[in-house]
Formats: C-alpha cells, sequence, structure tokens
C-alpha cells in the first residue's frame, strides 16, 4: 500500500510563488511508487486547496482558474488519523479526500517556514519533513540565529537590530550604525529571504531609504558591515542532530564582486517558454566553488556543526561570506528549507534528486518515532477534585 504524502506549499508569504517553483519540482521527483502524493496549496490568504492540476507549474499562470477547478479543503485530526477534508461538505458520501501519513512542508518566508506552520503540524501529531518549530524559527529570526551562533563561537559578523516602533527616530538610529560601522553597511529584515528588501547603503540619505524600505517587509531590522571584496559560498547539510553530512560548496555568480544578489537574479532567470522558472536551479553559480580545499574544509565543516548545533532536520542550506580582504569567512544565514531544496548541490555528489527527497522523508519519520517514546502526561487526580482549587486554580 502507498503512503499518503501531502505536500504543502504557496502561504501567505513574499516568497509564495517561489515555494510553488519548489514544491512543484519535488512532487515530479518523489518516488510514486512508494507514495500517493497529494498536493497541498496554500492561498495567500491562507486557504487550503488540492486537486491533480495543482501539480503542473503552468497551471498557477492562472490561479483563479486553477483554484475553481480545485477543492477546497481543511487538514483535521479525526479518531487518530489525521484527514483531508472537504471544507464544504457534500450532501451525500463521504467528505473525507484522504487519510494524510505525513505531512512535505516546501514553503519558504515568514507564516510558513518560520515554525508557524510546522506548529500546527506538531499540533496535528503528524510526522513532517525539515526543521521543527524552534529551529524553523530560529532559522528564520537572523538576530536570533546571530545570537546563538556567536555564543556558541561560530564566526558571524556583528550587528544594529531596530523595531518598526523606532522608526520616529530614525535619525537616531542613523547615527548608532554609524557609531558602531563603517559605511557601506547591509540593510536587511530580520525574517526574510529571498534578498527581498535587502539593500546597501552608503551614506546617511541612503541608509534612511533602505530602513525605511526593509521595514515595509518586516517590524524588525537589522544593520551590519558590508563585506566590500565579498565571495559567496553556500554549502547544503542533510541530517539531523545525531549525524549529518555537507554538500559541495557553490559559489553564485554576481556582476560584481559586492553585489546583493536580486530576487530576479535568484528565480526569474531562467524563465521563458519552457513553463517558467526553474527556481534556485537557474541561478549561475560555480559548482565546486573556486576556493581553497582549506577554505572548502572549513565552510563544509561549519556548516554541519552549525546545523547540528541548531537542531536542524532534513535539507538546509546555510550561506557564508568569504571576505577577499582578509580571507576570514562569516556565517551569513541558514535556510531552513532553501528554493529547489538545494538539489543541485546534491547532484555533483552523486545523490539524485529523488534519493534526497526520500532521506528527507525518512528523518522525519525517524525523528516523529523517537518523539512517540517520550512521556507528555502522567496520571493525575488534579480534576477529580473538583473546585477545591477555586475559580483562578493554583500554581504552587
Amino acid at each position: 500500500m502507498k503512503i499518503n504524502l501531502a505536500v504543502l506549499f504557496g502561504g501567505k508569504s513574499v516568497e509564495h510563488e517561489v515555494s510553488v517553483i519548489s514544491a512543484v519540482q519535488a512532487m515530479a521527483s518523489i518516488n510514486k511508487e512508494k507514495y500517493n502524493i497529494i498536493p497541498v496549496y496554500m492561498t495567500k490568504s491562507n486557504e487550503f486547496y488540492t486537486g491533480e492540476k495543482l501539480t503542473d507549474i503552468n497551471a498557477f499562470r492562472d490561479i483563479p482558474a486553477l483554484l475553481a477547478e480545485s477543492v477546497e479543503c481543511l487538514m483535521v485530526r479525526n479518531e487518530g488519523k489525521v484527514q483531508l477534508i472537504r471544507r464544504k461538505s457534500k450532501m451525500f458520501g463521504s467528505n473525507v479526500i484522504a487519510d494524510i501519513d505525513i505531512a512535505f512542508p516546501i514553503v519558504h518566508g515568514t507564516n510558513v517556514e518560520d515554525g508557524a506552520l510546522q506548529g500546527f503540524l506538531q499540533t496535528l501529531d503528524i510526522p513532517y519533513v525539515g526543521c521543527d518549530v524552534l529551529a524553523s524559527a530560529v532559522g528564520m529570526d537572523k538576530f536570533v540565529m546571530k545570537i546563538l551562533l556567536k555564543d556558541a563561537g561560530f564566526p558571524v559578523l556583528d550587528c544594529c537590530r531596530f523595531s518598526a516602533f523606532d522608526m520616529d527616530k530614525v535619525e537616531e538610529l542613523a547615527a548608532q550604525v554609524e557609531a558602531k560601522f563603517p559605511y557601506p553597511v547591509i540593510v536587511k529584515p530580520i525574517n526574510l529571504g529571498s534578498s527581498v528588501g535587502i539593500s546597501k547603503a552608503s551614506d546617511r540619505d541612503s541608509l534612511i531609504r533602505s530602513m525605511e524600505d526593509a521595514f515595509s517587509f518586516a517590524d524588525r531590522i537589522l544593520v551590519e558591515p558590508a563585506v566590500v571584496q565579498l565571495k559567496e559560498i553556500n554549502c547544503s547539510v542533510v541530517g539531523d542532530s545525531e549525524s549529518a553530512e555537507a554538500s559541495v560548496c557553490e559559489e553564485p555568480v554576481q556582476a560584481s564582486n559586492d553585489e546583493i544578489l536580486s530576487y530576479e537574479q535568484k528565480y526569474v532567470g531562467g524563465g521563458g517558454k519552457s513553463g517558467g522558472s526553474k527556481g534556485m536551479a537557474t541561478l549561475k553559480r560555480k559548482i565546486p566553488a573556486e576556493i581553497t580545499p582549506e577554505q572548502d574544509e572549513f565552510v563544509r565543516r561549519t556548516a554541519v556543526e552549525a546545523f547540528r548545533y541548531l537542531g536542524c532536520n532534513g535539507v538546509t542550506r546555510i550561506d557564508f561570506m568569504l571576505d577577499m580582504a582578509d580571507n576570514k569567512i562569516y556565517i551569513n544565514e541558514i535556510n531552513t528549507i532553501p528554493g529547489s531544496l538545494a538539489f543541485y548541490l546534491w547532484e555533483p555528489k552523486g545523490v539524485k534528486y529523488s534519493e534526497l527527497l526520500e532521506r528527507m522523508i525518512q528523518l522525519a519519520l525517524k525523528r516523529h518515532r523517537q518523539q512517540e517514546k517520550i512521556s507528555y502526561s502522567f496520571d493525575t487526580n488534579i480534576l477529580a477534585m473538583g473546585g477545591s482549587f477555586g475559580s483562578k486554580g493554583s500554581k504552587s
């Protein structure tokens, strides 16, 4: 009997479209002899839909028409099982679309990759692929990630963190940045990816504009010194806290060595008559990266150590910055669900995409088995005592 695998994608995120691309890629490569793939598309308003056409990237050119041919659904726990049911009940027949054995979230960005969706799946008590709630939240919050990694001795750049509530004194914020870092600096939303809202500032006027732009995407931002002679190095890691391994390293190709790769460069460049972008797989890159063997070994080892330290699971991509001026290497960020699931970094090691996906699914099942061994309750007669605690109860 096949395993019912629900692939969740989309959601209320500025990286919604990237998620669709990544999910359709994955659904085309998952072993269909072993899994019954059930696409679950989350709209930008967080409605859930399922249907066969949701596996076709071309169908997303007209989303209203696509939704009209799909079934709006809900994911619920019922009689010890997680089920996908129709949101609008039929008068006759079953409203259960399918029983779900495992969930595979392929989502990017705020509200979906940051632990929110993972928390929903955790509450349903269903095995799900990828990082858990805490690792997802830490990976999405660039400031929290920096603090944790810095405390553990990992190389990260220092930064300033600001809240949108402070924007009424933006001149003071700019002065704080200038007191700490020389120009140029990088301004970025704390909890976004895909280069959304990220820009470089070279003076106070551009710093204020960059901060205002970043605040339009998030309520918290960070500012850090720009690495002027930059070489970006990325490395994927697969595994869990017990055991993990690194992929080959890649070097994204930039027009100049201090340019920030844009959203369009990452995702739109491969579009055309063939049916749209192929996601991160279209980005121009050098594989393997043009770095020394010592630098390659440092990046790959550090990526695995950071992955395990943060409690990650499944496949991530950790992005590094190499400062060509002094050859120092810094962790920039961790992508807990990377675009295209970073499959292009595993193929050079002889790992097929279908094999990578299978390993991710098995890691999810392993974690769920381990969690089932943990006791989350114990016998007590507190409630049998009735009202003796009073209406407010007691914690003493």
